[in-house]
């Protein structure tokens, strides 16, 4: 693990999630407010989407030593997001933030433990490049979720692999 490799997963990370963002942008609000089903982790394509901003937010307020008290069964984090113009608002400065943060680290800092209390009171303790890398995994698990939904209201979803992560940027000229 380096703190290189998180920057890269990060920023694929990212490029995942807006590409999934402006599709259901492109949607509308009717559509992302839609009940898609209950099987889901999230019955909304705008909850899903706020359920992902919502624990990059949680896990940056946690790294930096300001865990959010949150309830467990609520999805939002205790966030009031009610439109994806408030949302994308909110994400374009928490993946500034992200950028930030990730950019201080040094190796030595991978290693570090992060202590905390869960929900249900349970305390736990991990490296923090281990929650780093889990993150964007989880995101990756409910980004499934997305494009399966975005399928059933008829909307094509777009291609996040890392693949094409790295193609678009190697058209871009940034690798």
């Amino acid at each position: 693990m380096s703190v290189e490799l998180i920057r890269e997963y990060w920023g694929y990370h990212h490029w995942a999630n807006r590409r999934l963002f402006d599709v259901v942008a492109a949607l509308g609000e009717p559509a992302a407010g839609r009940e898609v089903g209950r099987q889901f982790s999230e019955p909304t394509l705008r909850a899903m989407l706020v359920h992902l901003y919502g624990a990059d937010w949680f896990w940056l307020e946690t790294w930096r030593g300001r865990p959010p008290a949150i309830v467990r069964g609520d999805p939002t984090y205790g966030l009031d997001i009610r439109a994806l113009d408030d949302l994308r608002r909110r994400w374009d400065a928490l993946e500034a933030d992200q950028r930030g943060y990730l950019a201080d680290l040094v190796e030595i800092d991978l290693w570090k433990p992060v202590d905390g209390t869960t929900p249900e009171g349970r305390i736990f303790s991990r490296p923090l490049g281990m929650l780093l890398l889990h993150v964007p995994t989880h995101a990756a698990h409910h980004r499934s979720e997305l494009a399966t939904m975005l399928t059933m209201v008829s909307a094509p979803p777009p291609d996040t692999g890392i693949n094409s992560y790295y193609r678009e940027k190697s058209q871009a000229g940034s690798w």
